[in-house]
């Protein structure tokens, strides 16, 4: 391997860390290349850095490794002499089968190939910059909160599919939406049928006021459903089973709602308190839970996109082009955060509902009959050209501005975006 360790950098290092022990190569300035293993514990990781930090007296080192968040990254982080440069998992793979075949893979040679990149590619690499902690903190808080709204609907969806094989009239009974408090409190006073045929009327009815549900015809026609409905199946083994089921299930719901609010009080503060919320606030259908989720994926560190293509290839939106001899094909990027990417796409869908301009290109690709999602992706392309620009600026979105811009170019989509205008201001 050549020794051809920047001047700027003390020494490289390919770290692969693993989930029992943690391979690392490193070559230190006009050295050989010198390979080990860590344990796995914080003590050791804190240990091999403090040892780092003696050994180059502080001065700068390159860590080449395959996260850009996680255990491993925080601490490292923590070390102002270390650069990072995240190597996504795609380009040590590909660089690993273009000398092993055989797909083949092991630590130490892994910590090789991520320091190999390190030394013959570093000009193509991007260290990782990160937010200041606000935007850190409002970062992990949305997805954390996403991720307990997927486990939600998860569980939403196997209450669902329990109800069906013993008591599917409840599915009428509080609709389709079971994360809400009035089904769960429902479920738990009428778990089965026959709980529910017991009841008298005015408890139904008292019980839907409660819980906010007041017209008087769903109400009627949920009583006069109550009143026909028969037992799918008078098998106790599977009805009480199916019971117990449910109950653990509410249980879970209760907890993760419970959760999830908090989630939301502590994200409203967070980005109340941030200084670029105004920003966010104001985009066109953003509302109280994607400003937070945009703020978070823009960040503040406006050096790590130097234009709007870098920005639009690391969410996931710019599509791919392939050529190989007479072919040429397009797809979109596989390789792309996946929470920002459904960030900015939710988002560009709301926009429809929202922005003349986005409506009416929303509306042009429909006659020409191209798909719903390929549609939102487009539309997130031309807002991220859009916002980036203000981002970097660090000016608010101008709608009458960017429709002035739209007739000044004589786009296609022009008028009917200034008739959506007048019809949304009326």
């Amino acid at each position: 391997m050549n020794n051809n360790a920047s001047p700027e950098f003390a020494a490289l290092i390919g770290l692969d860390w693993g989930d029992r022990s943690h391979a690392i190569a490193v070559q230190p300035a006009g050295a050989d290349i010198q390979t080990s293993t860590l344990p796995h514990s914080a003590e050791s990781l804190h240990q091999w850095l403090d040892q780092l930090e003696t050994t180059y007296n502080g001065r700068p080192v390159a860590v080449a490794i395959e996260a850009s968040k996680g255990a491993v990254v925080y601490a490292l982080l923590e070390r102002p002499w270390l650069t990072i440069y995240p190597i996504h998992p795609a380009t040590s793979t590909r660089q690993r089968s273009a000398f092993r075949p055989s797909g083949a893979k092991d630590d130490t040679p892994d910590a090789l190939v991520l320091l190999s990149i390190l030394q013959h590619y570093r000009d193509r690499l991007r260290p990782l910059q990160t937010d200041d902690e606000a935007t850190r903190t409002l970062a992990h808080l949305v997805e954390a909160r996403r991720k307990a709204v997927d486990r939600r609907t998860l569980l939403a969806n196997q209450l669902k599919s329990t109800l069906k094989n013993y008591f599917p009239q409840a599915l009428v009974m509080v609709g389709e939406d079971l994360t809400i408090p009035m089904a769960l409190d429902f479920l738990a006073k009428w778990p089965r049928l026959t709980d529910l045929q017991c009841a008298k009327e005015i408890t139904l009815k008292n019980f839907y006021h409660r819980h906010n549900v007041r017209r008087s015809e769903l109400i009627q026609t949920r009583l006069d459903f109550r009143r026909s409905a028969r037992l799918l199946t008078r098998d106790s083994a599977v009805v009480e089973v199916s019971v117990r089921v449910v109950r653990m299930l509410l249980a879970e719901l209760h907890v993760l709602n419970e959760h999830i609010g908090e989630f939301e009080a502590t994200i409203d503060e967070a980005f109340t308190e941030h200084p670029e919320k105004s920003f966010y606030r104001e985009l066109p259908g953003a509302g109280t839970v994607l400003a937070p989720r945009l703020l978070a994926a823009f960040g503040t560190a406006r050096d790590v996109f130097p234009d709007a293509g870098s920005m639009q290839r690391y969410f996931g939106v710019a599509p791919v082009t392939e050529k190989s001899g007479g072919r040429c094909w397009i797809h979109w990027r596989w390789n792309a955060p996946t929470f920002l990417r459904q960030t900015l796409i939710e988002w560009a869908g709301q926009t429809i509902v929202f922005c003349p301009w986005a409506k009416a290109y929303f509306e042009q690709q429909r006659a020409k009959r191209v798909g719903h999602h390929a549609i939102l992706r487009s539309l997130a392309f031309k807002w991220l050209r859009i916002l980036w620009r203000c981002w970097q600026s660090r000016q608010d979105y101008d709608q009458e501005k960017y429709l002035q811009q739209l007739e000044k170019r004589k786009s296609p989509i022009a008028a009917r975006s200034r008739q959506i205008a007048l019809e949304m201001a009326a």
